[in-house]
């Protein structure tokens, strides 16, 4: 793979393959979590959501079709460009990076998905609680759904092949230096690719700090997609509500 000066999200997620390792994934799972965050939230029909890292839009598609005026941003053009197709008046998609406050503020602001801590500047961690914060009108939520890295760490699959559209996709997935890092390699046509996934290992106890910093403050934590308690061990999500 040829070096590039971007961080990795920026090259990986605008490759095809970033979406064909990861085709398989469980969307029918992730329109129950919408359909519960929603009502949780009691978001008023017609009112505002932001889908922060919305990817190629599948999301921000179906929380329009519950009636909501969406606007999804990415930093990944190519995911951009692929959303825009389904663009309406009330779903409209545009390039931003999140860590910068976007010009228009909303019912609630979603992370959703583990879209959080990629950043090489920890500072810009920071500044994404603090850009959703001025992205809330008065009444508006924030939501932050992040992998439980306790769950996580418990349970990592070291290593493994993932085969997909006839690509071996090799994965090795470590903890280094405070970050959840995935190496993954694989060939197409003869040509060797290697990318790196890498994401702050940030606990419940990490985001409440962040949250302080950011001034907003935590309301509501669950453990998974039918907004469950967390337990700190063995919940695979760490859904976090604020304000």
């Amino acid at each position: 793979m040829t070096k590039s000066k971007k961080q990795w999200y920026a090259s990986w997620f605008d490759t095809p393959y970033y979406h064909i390792l990861y085709k398989d994934r469980d969307y029918s799972e992730g329109q129950v979590f919408m359909d519960n965050l929603t009502n949780y939230l009691n978001i008023p029909e017609g009112g505002k959501i932001l889908d922060l890292a919305c990817g190629k839009g599948r999301h921000s598609v179906y929380l329009n079709k519950l009636g909501y005026n969406l606007t999804g941003v990415d930093l990944s053009e190519q995911s951009i460009a692929h959303a825009k197709q389904f663009e309406n008046e009330t779903l409209k998609f545009n390039v931003h990076d999140m860590s910068k406050p976007y010009p228009d503020t909303f019912d609630a602001v979603f992370n959703l998905f583990t879209s959080f801590g990629y950043f090489e500047d920890e500072n810009c961690n920071l500044e994404t609680i603090k850009s959703i914060k001025e992205e809330l009108n008065e009444n508006g939520f924030g939501v932050i759904d992040f992998m439980n890295v306790n769950y996580i760490l418990e349970n990592l699959v070291e290593e493994n092949v993932k085969t997909v559209e006839g690509i071996d996709f090799n994965q090795k997935r470590r903890l280094k230096d405070g970050y959840i890092v995935k190496d993954i390699h694989f060939e197409v046509d003869g040509e060797d690719y290697e990318f790196q996934e890498r994401v702050r290992a940030f606990t419940l106890e990490d985001f409440e700090t962040l949250f302080e910093k950011a001034g907003v403050y935590l309301l509501d934590v669950f453990g998974d997609y039918k907004l469950r308690k967390y337990y700190s061990k063995t919940s695979e999500r760490l859904i976090m509500i604020f304000k």
